[in-house]
C-alpha cells in the first residue's frame, strides 16, 4: 500500500528505527542507562527513541546514539510528496 493511502505509514519508519535501536543494543548486552551514557545523552532521550512514540528526534543525538551501536543511517531515493512549481527552480 503506498504512503499516501496509510494514514499511519507516515511513522512507520519511527518504528523500524526504534526496533533496530532497541535490538542492537540489547545485542550489544547494553541498558538503556549504558547506553546513555556512552552516547552522551539522556536516558529519556534512549526510552523515547526505543519507544517510537516519540514525534521528532534530534538529529545528532541520534547519529551519537546509533555511531556507538555501529549502526547508521542510510537516504535512498523516495516518493516525492510534492511538486515543485517551475517558476520556483
Amino acid at each position: 500500500m503506498p504512503l499516501d493511502e496509510d494514514p499511519g505509514a507516515g511513522d512507520s519508519w519511527i518504528r523500524a528505527l526504534a526496533q533496530a535501536v532497541r535490538k542492537q543494543r540489547k545485542a550489544l548486552g547494553l541498558t538503556q542507562e549504558d547506553l546513555s551514557a556512552l552516547a552522551g545523552c539522556g536516558t529519556v532521550f534512549i526510552h523515547d527513541l526505543e519507544s517510537g512514540r516519540k514525534p521528532t528526534l534530534r538529529l545528532n543525538k541520534l547519529v551519537d546514539v546509533l555511531e556507538v551501536l555501529g549502526l547508521q543511517l542510510t537516504l535512498e531515493p523516495g516518493k516525492q510528496r510534492i511538486q515543485v512549481s517551475d517558476h520556483l527552480s
